[in-house]
Parts: C-alpha cells; sequence; structure tokens
C-alpha cells in the first residue's frame, strides 16, 4: 500500500473490545505513514466507546443491526473510499464491502493453524506474533512502530496514573469458562496481597457482576469498582492501578493500552493466537505442561478433559512472588 496515494480509508473491525484496541497500532502506523489520510472506523454499538475519542479516526459508524441497513451503506458510499481494510473478514463485513465497490484489503485469518493446534495438537506457527502484526501484514509495506494500544477519553489518551498507592486491579471476568483463573485463587490472591500492604480494585463489565462481588465481599477491604459496561469509568479506575492481575480478556487488552503493568493468567488458550499484550509491561502466566492446551482458540464452557489443569495448577502464590519482584525491581 502506497499511503501517500490514498485520501480516504475505512477500517472495519466490528468486535469486540481486545480486538477492536489490537487495531489502534495499525491506524497510528497510517497516520504516521500520511498525515493527511483520512481513516473511517465501522464496529457494532457494544463497542463505540472503544474508537468515540480515538483522535486519528474522523467518521466512526456504527452497525446497529445484524445486516447493513440501506442508510449505514450510503453514507459508507458517499465517502468515495479509495481502500476499504476488512480486519473482520466475516459474513457480515463481506456483505457490506461487496455493496461499496471498492478496493478490499483483508485480514487472512489463520484458521487452519489454529485447527491444527487446536485439535491435532502441530505446532505450525513458525513464531509467536501479536493479531497487531497480522492486521498490519493486511496492509502491504505499512510499518509499525514499538509503541503499544491506545485508548482515548472526551480527556485525550488515557495513561496510568503515578501514584504513591500501592492498588492492584484484580480483572476476573472472561466471555469463557476456560479462560477464567478461579475465583478462589482470586480470593486467595487478594488476600495475601493486604499483607504486603497492596490495596484491592476488582474491575469488570455488566457480565461479571456476580464473580466481581462476590471476590470483594470475600477480600477484606477491596473496593468493588464493576460497572455496567461503562468504558471510560473502567479505564479511570484501572489507570489508578499500580498492577493489574486479569484473564486473557478485553480488559487485559484495555490495561495493556493504559499502560498499567499487568499479570495476564492463560488457561485454554495459548500465546500462538496473538492476542497476547502487547508492547507493554507484562507477564503471562500460562501452564506448558498440560498437553491438552489449547483446547479451542477461543475458550470454552467447561474443560472437556474435566480436570482444569491449565488453571488450577497455577497457584496464587506464583503471581504474587512475581508481583513482588516486579515492584522491588522498580
Amino acid at each position: 500500500m502506497d499511503s501517500k496515494k490514498l485520501n480516504k480509508i475505512l477500517i472495519i473491525r466490528l468486535s469486540s473490545l481486545g480486538d477492536i484496541l489490537l487495531t489502534t497500532p495499525v491506524i497510528r502506523a497510517i497516520k504516521k505513514a500520511n498525515s493527511e489520510i483520512q481513516i473511517d472506523f465501522l464496529s457494532k454499538p457494544a463497542f463505540k466507546d472503544v474508537i468515540r475519542y480515538n483522535q486519528k479516526l474522523k467518521n466512526k459508524f456504527i452497525l446497529d443491526t445484524e445486516n447493513a441497513s440501506n442508510e449505514l451503506i450510503e453514507n459508507l458510499q458517499r465517502e468515495k473510499y479509495d481502500l476499504i481494510i476488512d480486519l473482520q473478514n466475516n459474513i457480515r463485513s463481506r456483505e457490506i464491502t461487496r455493496k461499496l465497490n471498492v478496493e478490499i484489503s483483508r485480514f487472512k485469518k489463520p484458521n487452519i493453524k489454529k485447527f491444527l493446534l487446536v485439535n491435532l495438537k502441530w505446532n505450525t506457527y513458525k513464531n509467536i506474533q501479536s493479531v497487531v502484526e497480522f492486521y498490519a501484514s493486511t496492509i502491504p509495506g505499512l510499518e509499525l512502530d514499538k509503541e503499544g494500544l491506545e485508548f482515548y477519553s472526551e480527556k485525550g489518551k488515557v495513561s496510568n496514573i503515578e501514584t504513591n498507592e500501592k492498588i492492584i486491579g484484580i480483572c476476573p471476568g472472561s466471555r469463557h469458562f476456560t479462560k477464567m483463573w478461579p475465583k478462589e485463587y482470586f480470593i486467595e490472591l487478594g488476600s495475601k496481597l493486604l499483607k504486603h500492604k497492596y490495596k484491592i480494585k476488582v474491575l469488570g463489565g455488566s457480565a461479571d457482576k456476580e464473580i466481581c462481588k462476590e471476590i470483594a465481599d470475600q477480600i477484606p477491604g477491596a473496593i468493588n469498582q464493576c460497572s455496567d459496561d461503562e468504558l471510560f469509568e473502567t479505564a479511570d479506575n484501572m489507570s489508578e492501578c499500580k498492577f493489574v492481575v486479569c484473564n486473557d480478556s478485553g480488559l487485559m487488552h484495555l490495561a495493556s493500552a493504559i499502560r498499567v503493568p499487568l499479570f495476564a493468567i492463560f488457561g485454554s488458550t495459548v500465546k500462538e493466537f496473538g492476542f497476547y499484550p502487547y508492547n507493554c509491561e507484562h507477564f503471562v502466566f500460562d501452564n506448558s505442561l498440560v498437553k491438552c492446551r489449547p483446547c479451542s482458540h477461543i475458550g470454552r464452557s467447561s474443560c472437556p478433559k474435566k480436570h482444569f489443569n491449565c488453571m488450577l495448577n497455577i497457584k496464587p502464590d506464583l503471581i504474587i512472588d512475581k508481583i513482588l519482584q516486579m515492584d522491588n525491581n522498580e
């Protein structure tokens, strides 16, 4: 792609929180290559806040229904794009692009590699790459910088706040059971961290309310800051944390974007899929000795082997030791 010859680009990534945050280095790279280029973005209503205040984007279009409305298609046609970058590459995104009659560059999903690794345990990934790099490869010649993800609020880019308070954010939620560290472990972790003079915040969205309450109620003095999917509120609360402990989830990528040092716990998924913390201070806990990993590339509702050793063997003391080590090295 010769970005200097392009005037307008539309990026399509409909979901979800983490996937959209992972597009931000690509957006930044395009802008660095051509500061005059107009970049628009199409997403779904549930994730509009992820892009709402991104200063590098002009128009933020929302797919309000399962299928694109005539009004949306007309608005997109009116822009007369030079290029569409389809980072979703599914039935819905293809339906939209088919109606726009514009040059399209699509994200090539490594579905065969995922299938072989999940089902046959054949690892054909030559190296571990971030999804950011997969996205960038959709645009020939695009050069990524060494910076990380970005998240913007009305006040500008949200970043970690320097504070003397030793606050640790706990993010226990995830969409799938096999990507969730047991709540009992989170409770043990938080309770033991109190002895090291840390304060505990529990963070999550509307789907995490029950588990966040259970954990916060069992950790003396813990503050439950689970919200009704108020992303800006969650980001502000997270920015005050010294560290974040989380699962492989959207909030892991939010912590990456805010530059909060984080400790991520991977169960049924693996780093080869590309969804690990990107260009930020982090440590990933996973259990490579569990040979049935990965059992899915997105997660499952239960452990297919019934033992759940990929998570149960990652004990709270392992994470506490790493937190203390990182804290003492600062």
